[in-house]
């Protein structure tokens, strides 16, 4: 049963209710909707043909909305798609005009007084680079020094350049509105750079009477300096998004940080996405390089919980065998990653009953040779705790709210389902033997180990039973 999550971003290529249910029949566990491109009209279809795949695959799959932030972006281009080539000059203009090989417009209209001549613009995640060649009032003209395909809304970097917008902003707000409305199951909050960043999202979500989890990208060197505040503060996870770091932070830095990173969240017991690129090859390609494959098993061996495919499902030629792709390495490496270890040394030691009583669930799989662990769970925070210590067997999560369901899907390990509350302890007991066997998870005769929290008692997670599946 492989462990790590997928991730995976539906767009053009993956839009129609066919092609949803392949992804989701390939692997995906994660659907991601990127708010940067399309209407709420159009996203609220979208999302209407996920829960309807879903439903028919008899699956709880997560929706996970990304906001766009402050993120600098082109405008729109006549035909979608643009081919820049080297040498050639391209104006960058404040203008309402449609795009084209000679000119572009772009969404922020200080950008001419932001630049200088000889600085240096990067469009599409950096494979794009701009020499600014001269300005005036309402453009900047450059030079292409590597060129490439642009289309529509695509993300502008300005490295060392600070552009001072809000982290979120007005347009954020009314797609975290939607997402509430839509009941959207987590949310991803763009270039954060420290955590404060996140109350905004955290008050308009209050206002509603929801409590979605939030998932901090870390995609500039601010976040990344100040890492561990904003692990502590978010309650969803963070995603390494590996595009936009890459320029901000000198490329060989990258690796590093996404492993530092990686280990904080694993230190807080936070989950962790690593994306952007992870099979880039297979926009067009049927099989990933090398280099990809081992990115991705080095990711699972540095301890994600899940890792992100963007363009290759989202426009990408070959979505569906992209999403085996991840799903055959995945399931080799999980193999052979340290579980052992991991329990003694990858979480905090917190003064916490509940992280205690997760720490004793899986240590005694080793000890007495669980055969999975079952956690009765409402809001999902301890099936979290014992995803974080990398138990060797599956982790099932029997949830009373269907949100908790579809969110636990991003946890390392977890296999969560819908389960009534029991009234009693016998019952608790019970029911969770039976769902064990009933989804898989263990046979008759099997020993299992159940944590969860007394009702009668205030300390939460308080309470573990070692129990043989009759």
């Amino acid at each position: 049963m492989r462990r790590t999550k997928i991730v995976a971003t539906l767009g053009p290529a993956t839009s129609d209710p066919e092609a949803i249910s392949r992804l989701i029949g390939a692997g995906a566990d994660v659907l991601r909707l990127n708010f940067s491109h399309g209407s709420p009209e159009q996203h609220a279809s979208l999302i209407s043909r996920v829960r309807s795949a879903a439903e028919r695959a008899q699956r709880e799959v997560a929706l996970l909305g990304d906001l766009p932030g402050p993120k600098l972006r082109l405008g729109d281009i006549d035909g979608r798609v643009v081919e820049l080539t080297k040498g050639q000059r391209l104006s960058l203009t404040t203008r309402s005009v449609a795009g084209n090989a000679e000119q572009i417009p772009i969404s922020w209209p200080q950008l001419p007084e932001a630049v200088k001549e000889g600085d240096v613009i990067y469009l599409a995640d950096g494979t794009i680079c701009l020499r600014v060649r001269g300005k005036s009032k309402e453009e900047v003209l450059t030079e292409v020094e590597v060129g490439g395909t642009v289309t529509s809304r695509q993300g502008m970097n300005l490295p060392g350049i600070e552009v001072g917008l809000p982290t979120v902003s007005e347009t954020d707000f009314r797609w975290i509105d939607f997402a509430v409305e839509q009941q959207v199951d987590l949310l991803a909050v763009s270039f954060v750079r420290r955590r404060q960043d996140l109350e905004p999202v955290e008050e308009r979500l209050a206002e509603h009477g929801v409590d979605t989890p939030l998932i901090a990208k870390i995609e500039n060197a601010q976040a990344a300096n100040n890492a561990e505040e904003i692990i502590q503060a978010v309650t969803g996870g963070i995603m390494v998004a590996r595009g936009d770091l890459g320029i901000e932070l000198p490329i060989e830095m990258v690796p590093l940080v996404q492993k530092r990173l990686v280990a904080l969240a694993g230190r807080f017991s936070k989950p962790s996405i690593i994306a952007t690129q992870m099979l880039a090859s297979m926009v067009h390609s049927s099989r990933p390089t090398r280099a990809e494959a081992s990115d991705v098993a080095n990711a699972i061996y540095d301890g994600t919980d899940a890792v992100m495919l963007s363009e290759e499902t989202a426009v990408g030629d070959y979505p569906f065998e992209a999403v085996r792709t991840i799903v055959e390495i995945a399931s080799a490496t999980e193999k052979e990653l340290p579980y052992g270890d991991w329990l003694f040394s990858r979480t905090g030691r917190e003064r916490d009953v509940a992280e205690s009583v997760a720490y004793g669930a899986v240590a005694s799989v080793y000890q007495l040779g669980l055969k999975a662990l079952v956690v009765p769970t409402s809001s999902g925070r301890t099936a979290r705790l014992v995803s974080a210590h990398r138990p060797q067997v599956p982790v099932l999560a029997l949830c009373p709210r269907l949100e908790t369901a579809r969110r636990l899907n991003l946890l390392f390990g977890v296999v969560p389902a819908l389960n009534e509350e029991p009234q009693s302890l016998n019952e608790l007991l019970d029911e969770c033997a039976e769902r064990a066997q009933e989804l898989g998870v263990a046979k008759s005769g099997d020993l299992i180990g159940i944590t969860a929290g007394l009702p009668d008692q205030r300390l939460g997670t308080n309470l573990l039973e070692v129990h043989r599946v009759p």
